[in-house]
């Protein structure tokens, strides 16, 4: 099947958002900005996901609160953090929390139970924390979001990339058998698809010429995306996939499942330019373009 691509343009600038993505960013600067000892909590809520073409799918998240957030928690700290997190499943079935790369695993969470685990990093950049209890179903059904270590105050974003395959969801919910077929109809960015994208203040890239901006992505889904930035090159700061492409300075970043990349962007041209997966199937929803992974940025002089 082929899709007609449209060419990028009207977009509409929506200056108001920098203000509120600033002050985001204010508030998560501020937010464990004193080194040490410190303590966090998040919370197994399940819910449901709804799509812009009204489909209801069953969805979990990691929250950081007991009400159900289709967007899963974004954790960033202070490199000298050891941060003690808490985990609660408000969940019926057990869940385990787990982050390959930093060398944490919860013991198995009941129904109606916490645990705890202590998180640091001797290095910096970007990771990925997901359910490792009945893996990959219960990671399909969404559960895993992205670790941040940082030791600096430049304007972050954070991109947690999934696809969502309604049958493999449906199966996993009732119990059978996966399909052999991975066919995915909707392509998400901290949950939400072209349009919702552009109002989500993490996710949302706004400032000026020559701030310096950190986009952290994670790519917690099944497939490959290869994300592309209209205007600018940015530099890989960290690809936990392809270590020696760190420094690289280019437009196009592939990134493979369960793997994350921290890019560096210095902005030399005001403007509004979009940032897309290349792979441009995943940049459509149920089959619509634009309503996939497709934003814009927003850079002022």
């Amino acid at each position: 099947m082929s899709y007609l691509i449209k060419p990028f343009d009207k977009f509409i600038s929506m200056v108001f958002l920098k203000e509120s993505a600033i002050l985001f960013l204010c508030i998560t600067t501020a937010f464990n900005s004193f080194s040490g000892q410190i303590s966090d909590t998040i919370y197994i809520n399940s819910g449901t996901l709804q799509t812009f073409n009204g489909s209801s799918l069953p969805y979990k998240c990691f929250n950081s609160s007991n009400v159900f957030d289709k967007r899963n928690a974004i954790l960033s700290y202070s490199i000298s953090d050891t941060v003690s997190l808490t985990i609660f499943n408000n969940d019926i079935s057990p869940h385990r929390i787990s982050s390959i790369e930093l060398g944490v695993t919860s013991g198995l969470i009941s129904p109606g139970m916490n645990e705890t685990v202590s998180i640091h990093s001797a290095a910096l950049g970007t990771f990925i924390y997901h359910d490792s209890e009945n893996y990959p179903n219960n990671k399909i059904l969404g559960l895993a979001g992205m670790i941040v270590f940082r030791n600096n105050s430049s304007a972050s974003f954070y991109w947690n990339l999934k696809e969502l395959d309604t049958l493999w969801i449906n199966e996993i919910s009732s119990n059978n058998q996966l399909s052999a077929e991975y066919n995915p109809k909707f392509f998400l960015i901290n949950g939400n698809h072209n349009p919702d994208i552009t109002g989500d203040s993490s996710a949302r890239i706004v400032g000026n010429v020559g701030d310096t901006i950190h986009i952290h992505i994670a790519n917690t889904g099944n497939a490959i995306h290869s994300i592309h930035f209209h205007g600018y090159h940015l530099k890989v700061e960290q690809s936990s996939a392809h270590p020696g492409h760190e420094g690289r300075i280019k437009d196009t970043f592939p990134i493979n499942p369960m793997e994350v990349l921290t890019l560096e962007l210095v902005p030399h041209q005001p403007g509004e330019y979009p940032v897309h997966d290349h792979n441009l199937i995943a940049v459509t929803g149920a089959n619509i373009y634009p309503n996939g992974m497709f934003l814009t940025m927003l850079i002022e002089p």
